[in-house]
């Protein structure tokens, strides 16, 4: 019994060391590129790009920032100031005080999200911005329009989380944002998930369309991995539901204009569940349905997001 307990400690340790390893690769691999801004005492990663309007980045989940600048960003720079921030326990940006540690599984909400993210943005003299959020930084940009309507100029919702969903999400979720799971079961991934499961899971968001070359390099998945980064995807995403169920009832106070863009061949946000139900909910939308596209538009028809963009600074007056 002695020696089982022994072996059982000396493979959680191995465990844990195998995790704090790869992490720290990660880390070393990828450093912020912008600069680290203190919120209320925590850290939030924010790089600043371009001249012109205001115009606020939001990431999805399991990303970073970074998913913006492998040649997105660089389109916008010449007509607005680009604000990109990682979202809360992704990329370089912390968790907020009462959230994270490996028995901890309280999530933040896309209002509590938006408010640090708007504390970052403040220190930066962002004013009255157009905030983008793709996929679960949809949900996140909602927020902040909910919480700050007369200090947003419009928002732009690319593969957006936006509605309540029928049936539940994968198992990993459920697993990985649970108390047990996040303490226990994390670490192992951290530690031991092979690359070519890292490949395929990538392979599945941007499905029917490619990833472009060397994408999983330049965000760095590393990050991703971490196990405080996927005990927060997983809590954050797992704990979403009830969260949108209270904000759609709030949004036809949206009155500034949103421009959606949405592939119609999404399989991981669908369109006909959040773009074309959001469309019914707020009272200045604009729906664009992208024939074939699935849901990483900004990657694959950026031409089409840059054009919603634009669309969107002309509707609020910004040009």
């Amino acid at each position: 019994m002695i020696f089982l307990t022994v072996l059982i400690a000396a493979f959680i340790a191995l465990i844990q060391w195998r995790a704090a390893a790869r992490e720290a690769q990660a880390e070393a691999l990828t450093p912020p590129v912008g600069q680290i801004l203190d919120v209320n005492g925590v850290p939030v990663h924010a790089l600043v790009m371009g001249q012109g309007p205001d115009l606020v980045l939001l990431h999805g989940a399991s990303g970073n920032l970074k998913d913006f600048t492998l040649g997105f960003a660089d389109r916008l720079t010449d007509r607005y100031r680009v604000i990109l921030l990682d979202r809360p326990g992704l990329g370089w940006t912390g968790r907020p005080a009462g959230h994270g540690g490996a028995w901890n599984n309280k999530e933040e909400s896309p209002l509590e999200q938006a408010a640090l993210l708007q504390g970052a943005a403040d220190q930066l003299g962002v004013e009255n911005p157009i905030v983008l959020g793709h996929s679960f930084g949809g949900i996140v940009a909602l927020a902040w329009g909910l919480s700050r309507p007369d200090d947003t100029a419009a928002l732009v919702l690319l593969s957006a989380v936006s509605e309540p969903w029928p049936g539940e999400l994968g198992w990993t979720y459920g697993v990985f944002g649970s108390k047990l799971g996040g303490a226990l079961v994390v670490p192992l991934i951290t530690a031991f998930v092979p690359k070519q499961l890292v490949s395929d899971s990538i392979s599945a968001i941007f499905a029917p369309q490619s990833a472009p070359e060397g994408y999983a390099e330049h965000i760095s998945t590393g990050l991703t991995l971490r196990r405080e980064s996927t005990r927060a995807n997983a809590q954050q995403v797992n704990a979403l539901r009830p969260h949108v169920v209270e904000m759609q009832k709030n949004y036809g106070a949206l009155h500034m204009p949103v421009e959606a863009v949405h592939g119609d061949a999404d399989t991981i946000v669908p369109l006909k569940v959040h773009a074309e139900v959001l469309m019914g909910d707020i009272p200045n939308g604009k729906l664009t349905v992208l024939t074939g596209q699935g849901h990483m538009p900004q990657h694959t028809a950026p031409e089409a997001v840059e054009a919603a963009i634009d669309r969107a600074a002309t509707r609020a007056g910004l040009r």
